[in-house]
């Protein structure tokens, strides 16, 4: 196959986004991704040491389009839950990057500036240091996980009529609730779970 003389960082993360999308995470590999560049898969190596550093590029790829400026004028609970729901809006049209935004989340380099965001706007809310550091594991534990529950693991279909076919006398709370749960679109568990937490950040001292 004919190599290019170079290829950006901007290509490589969109073959491997192109092969995750097309195949899902567990069909990315060196060679898949060579095969969509057209190249050698020896050569991919000349732009990326292994598959964790292709990882790290997609990761930046899909969630560097998240705009990190919360809206202006808007209090600090309502800036934050936009800057989930940007990363929460960006990470839909590629679910099968979501495992990657956990396992890269402490070397993405998009992730290093959409927390940088969250900090600000807990910094000009009064949060102490510490109080910071709590908030943002918090926010970022909740968003890791809803995404991974939204698709991943639905609270929805198959999963959840199991549950609400569990025998009441023996479970009556559980497949109550997990009849009601049925009927409840992402979107408002995602936000609804959301508003949970940012009240509970603001009843906690900062």
């Amino acid at each position: 196959m004919p190599r290019p003389r170079s290829l950006t960082p901007h290509q490589l993360a969109t073959a491997a986004l192109t092969v995750i999308d097309r195949d899902g995470l567990p069909g990315l590999s060196m060679r898949a991704v060579a095969t969509e560049l057209g190249i050698a898969t020896m050569s991919l190596y000349r732009y990326v040491p292994d598959r964790q550093a292709l990882e790290r590029q997609v990761v930046d790829l899909v969630l560097g389009t998240v705009h990190t400026a919360p809206p202006p004028g808007e209090p600090w609970q309502r800036q934050l839950a936009q800057l989930l729901d940007r990363v929460r809006a960006a990470v839909a049209a590629h679910p099968g990057v979501v495992p990657l935004t956990v396992s890269h989340r402490h070397t993405s380099a998009a992730v290093q500036l959409w927390s940088e965001a969250v900090l600000r706007v807990l910094t000009a809310a009064g949060f102490t240091p510490r109080r910071r550091a709590l908030a943002l594991r918090a926010l970022l534990a909740y968003l890791t996980g809803a995404l991974q529950n939204e698709h991943l693991a639905p609270l929805s279909g198959e999963a959840t009529t199991a549950l609400a076919d569990l025998p009441p006398e023996a479970y009556p709370l559980l497949s109550r609730t997990a009849s009601e749960a049925a009927r409840v679109p992402a979107a408002e568990e995602f936000h609804a779970g959301l508003d949970l937490l940012l009240t509970g950040l603001s009843a906690a001292p900062r």
